[in-house]
């Protein structure tokens, strides 16, 4: 199968009582284990979990050595599952991502995870830029409220309209519940 499981930053700082709590953030990565747990079962040779690790300190959360940086217990690590250590918010970038999904045959991509309007929409573009088909998981992916000058935006709406501007020319957004179904006659 050239399909790979691509799951970004889901690190304890996004949860509550994290440096950086997001909106909803258990519901997402409960959604990510689902598909995690899909691909242990289909394609456990084809599964990234992306670790944001802070170069530096003034971002202010995943800085090295806390417990905040860890990858949530919710979809923790195999021992024969890659992790990718980034410092910028697109996956690829300066990574070894690329080069790993290349040398595995890799031509389509599965993407869940944290932040919906940083890591993921950097991620996705850049996948599809670098040429591969991707499909983002919408509901195993979480962001928060932003501001600018004097108008909030809440996570919910920032959430939407990112994955509505990457569905159709970047990525087919489809639901935890959808991909499975349709992944249903692989088990």
């Amino acid at each position: 199968m050239s399909t790979a499981l691509i799951l970004v930053d889901i690190q304890n700082d996004y949860f509550p009582n994290g440096k950086m709590e997001l909106r909803n953030p258990e519901k997402a990565a409960a959604n990510a284990a689902k598909v995690l747990e899909w691909f242990r079962q289909n394609n456990k040779d084809h599964i990234f979990h992306i670790q944001h690790i802070a170069s530096d300190p003034g971002l202010g959360f995943f800085l090295p050595n806390t417990e905040g940086v860890k990858l949530n217990d919710s979809v923790l690590p195999l021992e024969h599952e890659s992790i990718i250590k980034k410092h910028f918010p697109n996956s690829f970038l300066k990574t070894e991502l690329e080069s790993k999904l290349k040398d595995k045959g890799v031509t389509k991509l599965v993407v869940a995870g944290m932040m919906t309007h940083m890591c993921i929409d950097a991620t996705v573009r850049a996948a599809v830029d670098l040429g591969f088909e991707t499909t983002l998981i919408e509901d195993a992916c979480a962001t928060r409220d932003l501001s600018y000058q004097d108008k909030i935006v809440p996570a919910e709406q920032v959430h939407y309209a990112f994955v509505g501007a990457l569905n159709g020319m970047y990525a087919n957004v489809i639901s935890t519940e959808d991909f499975l179904q349709q992944n249903a006659n692989m088990n």
